[in-house]
């Protein structure tokens, strides 16, 4: 049956309906089975495999390959974990990686890692496909598309045709777009790898990752790895995982729109330089993203003059929090360079947006302006393009949500 994404996200993984039953069971808290005679069936030792996981590994593979059968998913305690599970189950010493040098922040700690192993690391940028220059003779290309923070998008076709010419294998970091904005199984990549921490479950209040590919001997080799180093997720974080997916159309479709409304926004401020975001038309990664993308992700990033700026900024916001992580449905900024490692200027803003009404996330973000008149008129015009009144009528104003306490009076 053709059925839409939402459709799909609400119905993926759900068991056959039994009569008493509750569509989504409950997670199964089990050490151990009941397990007499032979060892065989699919439940034999909690470290290896959970009837909760099971239900939330057929939903995402549903998500990441609709309609396709063979296609395995295995989950795990966090995305690194799902990151380490490829990238340790499919390289061995004398081994070649190629990853990206603008990716996610955690991945030089990998690096240190792979070369203990007597395994070569070569690294180059996201953008223009450049990883395509040091790919000669690598065992596995590792990409990143979105890159975060920096939003840089590559030709996943492109690269995994060379790739796969030359030998390597592929892995796509899919975090920044989910399934419903990008399917790399689809576009021809070996794995499909994300940290569900972030858009998947949506909620800020589960880690866990993922790892789908076709081939199952490569499914094996993964499933192998998570047993030895045990990186599973509890029964409870794999239920509210699948419980959350069922909005997950909902979640995305709102934030990706408000996301292209917001750099909308951006692109008229002047003190904004640096501003990416894939959707927007004009962005250097739009074309390519538009080739391969089906929503373009709900983070936005750009620049402010400076540290001092940027920290001002997000002081003022008041429905935005000061955090980390991304793809929740409560939106969050961060001055990135706070962290090292990332190679950014001390102004660089990464905004992911959340499922606020889109013109009380514009309105907040507005009131961060130096410049509170053009601020101003911004708003209205914003307002004027999605046909609501310039000022809404009396007694309609929205009430005002403080996440810091507000200054002592007097």
């Amino acid at each position: 049956m053709d059925i839409g994404d939402g459709t799909r996200a609400v119905r993926a993984g759900l068991p056959e309906p039994v009569k008493y039953e509750p569509t989504l069971p409950g997670p199964v808290f089990a050490a151990h089975f009941h397990l007499p005679g032979e060892p065989t069936g699919p439940y034999t030792y909690g470290r290896d495999e959970n009837p909760t996981w099971t239900h939330l590994e057929r939903a995402i593979g549903e998500l990441e390959a609709p309609g396709e059968r063979g296609v395995e998913t295995l989950v795990f305690a966090s995305g690194m974990a799902a990151i380490s599970a490829v990238l340790f189950s499919q390289l061995k010493a004398g081994d070649a990686v190629v990853l990206p040098n603008d990716g996610y922040q955690a991945l030089p700690l990998l690096h240190e890692q792979l070369r203990a192993y007597g395994i070569e690391v070569r690294t180059a940028p996201t953008g223009g496909d450049g990883q395509l220059a040091v790919l000669e003779g690598a065992r596995l290309l590792w990409i990143e598309t979105p890159s975060n923070p920096g939003l840089d998008v590559c030709d996943i076709r492109r690269l995994v045709r060379e790739a796969h010419a030359a030998g390597a294998l592929v892995a796509v970091d899919n975090t920044l777009a989910t399934p419903l904005g990008q399917r790399p199984l689809e576009l021809g990549a070996d794995f499909s790898v994300a940290s569900d921490t972030k858009g998947m479950t949506g909620h800020g209040d589960v880690l866990l990752g993922h790892v789908s590919c076709r081939d199952p001997q490569r499914a094996a080799e993964v499933r192998r790895w998570r047993k030895v180093v045990g990186a599973i997720p509890g029964p409870m974080e794999a239920w509210l995982a699948h419980r959350s997916l069922a909005t997950l159309q909902l979640r995305i479709d709102r934030q990706c729109s408000t996301a292209l409304s917001l750099a909308r926004v951006l692109a008229e401020r002047a003190d904004v330089t640096g501003l990416r975001y894939p959707g927007l038309p004009g962005d250097p990664s739009h074309e390519v993203a538009a080739r391969q993308m089906r929503r373009f992700g709900p983070v936005v990033s750009f620049e402010l003059a400076d540290r001092k700026r940027a920290e001002r900024f997000l002081e003022a916001l008041r429905l935005v929090d000061d955090a980390t992580s991304f793809g929740g449905v409560r939106s969050t900024a961060e001055r990135r360079g706070r962290w090292g490692g990332d190679a950014v200027a001390e102004g660089f803003i990464r905004f992911s947006v959340g499922a606020e009404d889109p013109e009380d996330l514009i309105a907040d973000v507005l009131r961060g302006s130096p410049r509170r008149g053009r601020s101003r008129r911004l708003r209205r015009r914003w307002r004027q393009e999605r046909g609501a009144p310039s000022h809404p009528p009396r007694g309609s104003e929205r009430p005002r949500f403080h996440t810091r306490r507000p200054p002592e009076q007097g």
